[in-house]
């Protein structure tokens, strides 16, 4: 455990008198608003703090002008897969933490990271303490690829890789191997194409970014030149969108590589297709069969590196090194369609091929996990089973983002989903499904307990001294920051 400092004992105090601190400044604020016999404003406790749990804190704040929210995270630091999943040359997508960082200096709202619900405290004793519980914490598990070999040295997760390169504090001692020439990725969804562009970006944009600088050292030595996408159905069911496409058809010094005849004929099927699957179609189509323009051509000869997509292919089998020690490829099964557009199935054709290789990236979907027993959850689906985002079973309880309807869309989904959650709590509010006859003692409850049980808890005044680290180390060598991987430096730090 981290050793107590000056500044863990300011904070026992605060606790110990029942008052909170103040998510903008850090202070300790003054005991419990004063409630009626009545009524109380209502204290909402949301647990993960991604787009999922900042939007739906976002919508209550706005929408009731009383609730108070208190924002749970395992990680000493916030923003889930803004921080940890967005790749880094999109700082574009990024953006959006300045709107979670205005909800988390309102006074009504909390952040209270290194706390790991269901292991630091249970869902129990947070049902006690609050009026309503959401569940937004994620899918923090990958899925199995569930084939001989997936676990030798070589074979690497896309969460587990892009944990790495973006500084996930569980991912910071992944050291992958990147000494092929060829790298293999299982899967044709954005995080795969983000990996792609990633292992073939030069050098000199990614330095740009805030890629972790030991995934930069790593990658200045990696001798990957080609990738190869894999998926188990065609062009029309891949699941990337045109923007992440463009960037790879257009990366410097990089050409794609792929079959022709994997494309003939979707032109007269286009015209039928939902205007996002159209577009997206014409660009793999155009990519694949038209001839490039002549500017074009002088790029495309001077690319030292490749990247292609192979369809019908679905793995059965990682091949083992001469020496037994690793992967060294991979075996595909080659597969046909039955049915048509996103509902085809890909069956097995009898006939097997394999991919030489030294690195095989599974990039076939994460899933969620269940938090505890007195949660419902479908392990099938990874979901907690709800209506609207009303846990299933359960009053008081709610759910929200990827452990809510599975690991699909991108961050605008998760902020519509995210408010439809939101909104079904405060409907329960107004009709009294979800009564607040009686004050419950809030975060002032939780944090005694976390206090007895030897858990520093982090404000979000003190994950804004990591940031301020973070981006005075990054101005040094040119980034934008120099992410911090290692949750005990995070705690030393706001000890100081």
């Amino acid at each position: 455990m981290t050793p107590r400092c000056s500044w863990m004992w300011r904070r026992a105090r605060c606790m110990l008198l029942g008052r909170s601190r103040s998510a903008a400044t850090g202070r300790c604020l003054g005991a419990e608003r004063t409630l009626t016999s009545t009524s109380h404003p209502p204290k909402i406790c949301i647990v993960g703090s991604g787009p999922a749990g900042f939007y739906t804190a976002q919508h209550l704040l706005k929408q009731h002008t009383q609730a108070v929210v208190d924002i749970y995270e395992k990680l000493p630091v916030p923003f889930g897969l803004v921080r940890f999943g967005v790749a880094p040359d999109h700082p574009e997508v990024k953006n959006v933490i300045n709107t979670f960082t205005q909800t988390a200096h309102s006074e009504r709202c909390c952040f209270i990271g290194n706390v790991t619900v269901g292991r630091d405290v249970t869902v129990e004793e947070l049902r006690k303490a609050y009026d309503a519980i959401v569940l937004s914490y994620g899918a923090e598990d990958k899925r199995e690829l569930e084939i001989p070999g997936e676990e030798l040295p070589g074979v690497y997760s896309a969460r587990d890789f892009v944990g790495w390169y973006n500084g996930l504090p569980d991912n910071r001692h992944l050291s992958p191997d990147l000494g092929s020439e060829t790298a293999v990725i299982l899967g044709q969804g954005n995080v795969a194409l983000d990996i792609a562009r990633i292992l073939l970006s030069p050098l000199e944009l990614l330095k740009k970014t805030d890629i972790t600088q030991s995934a930069l050292e790593a990658i200045s030595h990696s001798r990957v030149k080609r990738v190869w996408l894999i998926g188990r159905r065609g062009p029309l069911q891949v699941a990337f969108t045109i923007k992440e496409l463009r960037e790879m058809i257009h990366l410097p010094g990089t050409r794609p590589i792929n079959d022709p005849s994997d494309f003939y004929g979707l032109g007269d099927i286009v015209k039928d297709l939902p205007r996002p699957r159209k577009r997206l179609t014409e660009l793999l189509v155009k990519s694949a069969l038209e001839k490039p323009k002549e500017r074009d051509c002088s790029h495309l000869a001077q690319s030292d590196r490749e990247w292609g997509l192979r369809f019908f292919r679905k793995p059965v089998a990682v091949l083992l090194s001469e020496d037994g020690k690793r992967a060294a490829g991979v075996r595909l099964s080659v597969t046909r369609l039955e049915g048509v557009g996103d509902t085809a199935v890909a069956v097995p054709t009898g006939q097997v091929e394999e991919i030489r290789c030294g690195l095989i990236l599974s990039s076939i979907g994460y899933k969620s996990v269940p938090i505890s027993p007195v949660v419902p959850f479908r392990p099938n689906k990874g979901v907690i089973p709800n209506s609207m985002g009303r846990v299933q079973g359960t009053p008081g309880l709610y759910c929200s983002g990827w452990v809510k309807r599975g690991p699909t869309g991108v961050i605008t989904t998760t902020m519509a989903d995210s408010f439809d959650t939101a909104q079904a709590l405060l409907e329960d509010i107004k009709s009294g499904a979800l009564p607040l006859s009686e004050p419950r003692p809030g975060s002032s409850a939780i944090r005694e307990l976390l206090l007895l049980r030897g858990i520093q808890t982090v404000s979000f005044s003190d994950w804004e001294k990591i940031d301020a680290v973070e981006v005075a180390r990054g101005a040094e060598v040119g980034k934008p920051r120099e992410k911090i991987s290692d949750s005990e430096e995070m705690m030393r730090l706001i000890c100081r």
